[in-house]
């Protein structure tokens, strides 16, 4: 497998892989209407907007790494009590 294909399958580097596999297993099943999944690309656009702004305040603040792990991102995502996307 590709480094770069690795590196996004990897939990504490993307943190929407779950949108991610969500956007193309609903293209896979409606035939690759893109009006069908729009709901899930939505969902996608939204986590990274999330996601990017707590890597930018991160890296104001002089904390590394920028991107959290998949454990501290579960614990931003549970003291938040409901998702933020």
């Amino acid at each position: 497998m590709p480094l770069v294909t690795k590196q996004l399958r990897d939990p504490d580097i993307n943190p929407c892989l779950s949108e991610t596999d969500a956007s193309a297993r609903c293209m896979a099943e409606n035939n690759y209407n893109k009006e069908r999944c729009s709901s899930c690309f939505l969902k996608y656009k939204n986590c990274r907007k999330f996601w990017n702004s707590i890597m930018v305040q991160r890296r104001q603040n002089g904390v590394k790494p920028f991107m959290p792990t998949a454990a501290e991102r579960a614990e931003i995502l549970g003291a938040m009590g409901k998702m933020p996307y």
